[in-house]
């Protein structure tokens, strides 16, 4: 199979069934073990190029056509897209290549005229490719940096009223580059210093955290990092380095009692059993099974004994002898991710208006919930990969006004010291991609009396 045909077979499941791209292409790469490590690199440029770039490919591919663009089936759709953004975005694949394979790709479901059509319509965008680049609306702010960068045109507007013009224009931008993929140094094995020689040897292009100081961040990777020997030994784990200030916001202390309540597969639970040098207990709870299977052989690997995961729905969860008091709790929610957009451009594309307010309603629920369980003078940290005012502040100002044994801790003295700037005039922890070159992370730490 090759990697245009994989990944179409990838767009199309995340189109029709909105499956995550990642583990599509996870599973696609473990049953072609013949592809190489650049057949594997095009395929994952193209399914995530495609997905960032759709909005911005749909506008040009219609600006081409004479039919209405509802009448245009999803595969021809998907394939033109794919097409669309070899020409466009990509420098080292002849047009020829791009346009005979998706002629090729459409053969084989489409009659002899959707044939035709296809193949007009992508040969009319490479005669124009250079005018086509630049090519932008003349609609309002909100169509022309939707089209621009390739958003909702509903999302831009919603930015534009509570970022303003430049600062979501930045914001948009940012959030269309590939990051870096930025490491945890797990301390309990090695230094950081002796990490960043050790990949440096190896030919990484390693550069130190810029806001944490055992995170590194990895550009010009071209071997898995899963198959390093410093990987396999537990010496570091991928975390992004904005996730990485939440464990530091929480500062656990050896000995003590945590309560990870959405733990997931744990990045931050290995974290904040770093930070307690693996003494004390982590209690880590997560709805879905798996997830905790993979925290654990995570933990594993990391040489991290104190985790003790708990598959449990966080809402339905009762106080007792065994389960809390905690002294520290973290809750990392469920949220619209729209500051993780650099690593996941499908939630652009998945977000609905209606979703914050659902969002926010379950967000409150969880820290009422897990408040239950902290001990007087406990802290607990809210976080969430998002900037939406209904998700954080407001989620944090209710919960304040419904629970007056809980107050406010600015989150300046907690953070390393490089993070002055993260910190927004309420106390809050705030991170974002065009400002601070990592993920866009909120965080509040809050403290009962």
């Amino acid at each position: 199979m090759t990697p245009r045909a994989i990944a179409m077979h990838a767009l199309m499941q995340v189109a029709r069934r909105g499956s995550f791209p990642d583990l599509l292409l996870d599973i696609y790469f473990k049953e072609h073990p013949e592809l190489d490590s650049r057949d594997r690199a095009l395929a994952t440029e193209l399914v995530y190029g495609v997905i960032r770039w759709q909005g911005r490919l749909d506008w040009i591919i219609d600006q081409q056509i004479t039919i209405s663009p509802d009448k245009i089936d999803l595969p021809v759709r998907l394939v033109m897209r794919l097409a669309a953004y070899q020409l466009l975005f990509l420098d080292r694949i002849p047009p020829s290549a791009a346009v005979n394979e998706a002629v090729e790709l459409i053969k084989t479901s489409q009659p002899p005229h959707v044939v035709r059509f296809v193949n007009g319509v992508l040969r009319t965008i490479s005669r124009k490719a250079e005018i086509l680049k630049e090519a932008v609306s003349q609609g309002s702010m909100a169509e022309r940096v939707a089209v621009r960068y390739s958003y909702p045109v509903w999302l831009v507007q919603r930015w534009l009223s509570e970022l303003g013009d430049e600062e979501t224009e930045a914001f948009c931008a940012a959030s269309n580059e590939v990051p870096p993929t930025d490491i945890r140094v797990n301390t309990l094995k090695t230094t950081v210093e002796e990490m960043a020689n050790a990949l440096a040897a190896l030919g990484f292009n390693v550069q130190t955290g810029r806001l944490v100081p055992e995170a590194l961040h990895l550009r010009s990777i071209r071997t898995g990092l899963s198959s390093l020997s410093q990987y396999e030994r537990g010496e570091f784990q991928v975390q992004d380095e904005a996730s990485q200030l939440v464990a530091h916001l929480l500062q656990p202390q050896p000995g003590e009692r945590v309560l990870d309540g959405c733990a997931g597969m744990g990045a931050k639970s290995t974290h904040l059993a770093q930070l307690m040098e693996n003494h004390g207990k982590i209690t880590a709870v997560d709805n879905q099974g798996w997830k905790l299977i993979r925290l654990m052989e995570n933990a594993q690997r990391l040489q991290i004994s104190c985790i003790e995961p708990l598959e449990s729905d966080l809402l339905k969860l009762e106080p007792t002898e065994k389960l809390g008091p905690f002294d520290r709790i973290l809750l990392d929610v469920p949220c619209s991710g729209l500051g993780v957009l650099r690593r996941n451009p499908d939630i652009k594309w998945r977000i609905r208006p209606k979703d914050f307010r659902r969002l926010h309603l379950l967000q409150r629920q969880m820290l009422s919930r897990v408040a239950a369980f902290l001990r007087p003078g406990g802290v607990l940290v809210y976080a969430t990969c998002t900037f939406s005012s209904e998700e954080n502040q407001a989620t944090i100002q209710t919960f304040l006004s419904e629970h007056s044994e809980f107050y406010l801790e600015s989150a300046r003295p907690y953070l390393p010291p490089a993070c002055k700037g993260t910190v927004d005039h309420e106390g809050n922890m705030q991170t974002w991609p065009h400002k601070d070159g990592v993920d866009g992370f909120f965080a509040a730490r809050l403290r009962r009396k």
